[in-house]
């Protein structure tokens, strides 16, 4: 797939693609990254084995993340180069959203 049509299909990114493929700068199974997604946001996201499952499917067809290893049955997977560019290109989208709500921050409080 090409890069424009990735980036129209996942840009901006749910919170769930999101995490799946921060959580895969180490290589994680698919359980792996629920309990470590769960950990970082304090519980508030719970991904479920339909969604997580689903959605690596889908990320591995799309080729951002590869199967890696086989760890007692389990599919390690980690994210490809694409799926690094595309996390970059979102980081730097909710960076932006972040640092243009800091500039008005002040005059909710009003």
């Amino acid at each position: 797939m090409d890069s424009e049509k990735l980036y129209r299909q996942y840009l901006p990114m749910s919170e769930t693609a999101y995490y799946i493929l921060l959580s895969l700068t180490t290589t994680r199974h698919g359980y792996g990254i629920i309990q470590w997604v769960e950990e970082l946001t304090q519980g508030r996201i719970h991904l479920g084995p339909g969604t997580i499952y689903g959605s690596l499917s889908r990320m591995e067809k799309d080729r951002l993340i590869q199967a890696v290893a086989e760890e007692e049955r389990r599919k390690l997977y980690r994210i490809t180069p694409s799926g690094k560019e595309l996390l970059k290109l979102e980081i730097a989208r909710i960076t932006e959203l972040y640092e243009n709500a800091k500039k008005v921050e002040g005059s909710l409080h009003e």
